[in-house]
């Protein structure tokens, strides 16, 4: 079945959370490999990858692809996280590939595109290693100072609605 250019350029939501921090592993590996082994040329499929994935969720992704159909159903069950905040993380790593391969090849400031792809990799870490999604975070703070509506994401600003428990009277024992 084909996807028509609006299917194609959605995003997920929700998004599986296992899938999302095996796609921050794996770009922990390649900006690790970047900057280890000295290797311009993978800021190209770095950026290539936020690109698509933010565009288009894991549809263009390679990476996003390996991860939601072979790793993470391999790894544990789909837990299934609010679609919003992750793609604004896709774009904050956007930002920062875009950044770093400008610096490289625009620029040719090399230890600026290294520090800048350290930085994404250190936040790929926490998601990958710890759940912490720092674009996540950001997007709350965004949402609670009326930057980003709160119609773009109803589950975001109320809890209860993905954890029913949490509703007054329900729950809980005195």
């Amino acid at each position: 079945m084909a996807l028509g250019v609006k299917g194609l350029f959605s995003f997920p939501n929700p998004v599986n959370e296992v899938a999302a921090r095996v796609v921050a592993g794996g770009v922990v590996v390649m900006c690790a490999a970047a900057i280890g082994f000295r290797q311009p040329w993978l800021l190209v499929p770095i950026t290539y990858g936020f690109w698509a994935r933010v565009l288009t969720g894991p549809t263009m992704s390679p990476l996003g692809q390996l991860a939601t159909r072979v790793l993470a159903p391999r790894l544990a069950t789909a837990r299934p996280v609010a679609g919003p905040p992750k793609r604004f993380a896709q774009a904050m790593g956007t930002g920062f590939s875009t950044l770093a391969l400008v610096l490289w090849f625009g620029f040719s400031e090399h230890l600026a595109a290294w520090v800048v792809l350290g930085l994404l990799a250190g936040a790929a870490s926490l998601e990958s290693l710890a759940g912490y999604c720092l674009g996540c975070r950001m997007f709350a703070l965004l949402m609670r100072a009326g930057v980003v509506p709160e119609s773009v994401c109803l589950e975001c600003s109320d809890l209860r609605l993905r954890h029913p428990e949490l509703a007054v009277g329900q729950g809980a024992s005195a």
